[in-house]
């Protein structure tokens, strides 16, 4: 059975994408067959993310019922599966945000994890997005207006009835912030991941990639890498890792 989860944030700008793309893409490493899903529709992201900012067929063409869902599903070379939002302004036009609830269900036994990127804020998007998941993890940053907002975004899923896997820190180090433990306490929810500031972040999105794959030792990588195997219930050992890795890639079974 396919389980949807929606990664929200209240904020923009805190990684909530490069969550998305990492998380998706080390959930595929450890063997799972995972879908994301480009729930921003104002202001999509995931495809720029990947390399795929224009695609035939987008989800907003899906959303205007002039396709089927499975048509705008997209392989990766990386193995994962995307669905892309369209770019243009003009894809706005027809596309009905409460539509999300209703198509995503045909993904429903054609991967093991859906995790859908929502937009920022706490607007008719993001809300879409929370009706049509089963669980939700939050992303944040340290910086208290972050965190606020992703307060905001708990209370009202918890409203809905929602699960809340737990809360990702990302860019952590990055300058001064919150503690660690000023932020648990101020979301009164578990923190599932820590995600430290890292240069090869930025370095993998220029080259289009996930950071799990472009910069595999990379402290980032290493970090979404812990956190996917958590949530999956499977161990995870960074120096095993590593070794098996390079191993792979010296025989041409991975890049």
């Amino acid at each position: 059975m396919t389980r949807f989860v929606g990664v929200l944030s209240g904020k923009g700008g805190v990684a909530k994408t490069t969550t998305v793309v990492n998380l998706g893409s080390a959930m595929n490493y450890f063997g799972r067959d995972v879908i994301i899903v480009d729930g921003n529709l104002s202001t999509p992201n995931l495809g720029l993310h990947l390399g795929v900012p224009v695609v035939p067929i987008s989800l907003h063409d899906v959303l205007k019922g002039n396709n089927h869902l499975s048509e705008s599903v997209y392989l990766h070379p990386s193995g994962l599966k995307i669905i892309p939002a369209g770019i243009s302004i003009a894809d706005l036009k027809g596309a009905n945000p409460d539509n999300i609830g209703k198509v995503l269900p045909y993904l429903d036994g054609l991967a093991d994890v859906v995790l859908v990127d929502g937009s920022a804020g706490l607007g008719k998007e993001c809300l879409a997005v929370m009706r049509a998941v089963d669980d939700i993890i939050i992303v944040t940053n340290s910086e208290l207006p972050a965190v606020t907002d992703a307060l905001k975004t708990i209370r009202i899923a918890e409203e809905m009835g929602k699960n809340i896997r737990g809360v990702v820190v990302a860019k952590s180090g990055e300058g001064e912030g919150l503690t660690l433990e000023a932020v648990k306490s101020m979301l009164d929810k578990d923190i599932i991941g820590i995600i430290p500031y890292d240069k090869y972040v930025k370095e993998s999105l220029k080259m289009k990639e996930p950071v799990i794959y472009t910069h595999p030792k990379s402290k980032s990588a290493i970090a979404y890498k812990k956190l996917a195997a958590d949530l999956m219930g499977v161990e995870f050992d960074e120096k095993v890792d590593s070794g098996f890795g390079s191993f792979l890639r010296k025989i041409g079974l991975r890049r």
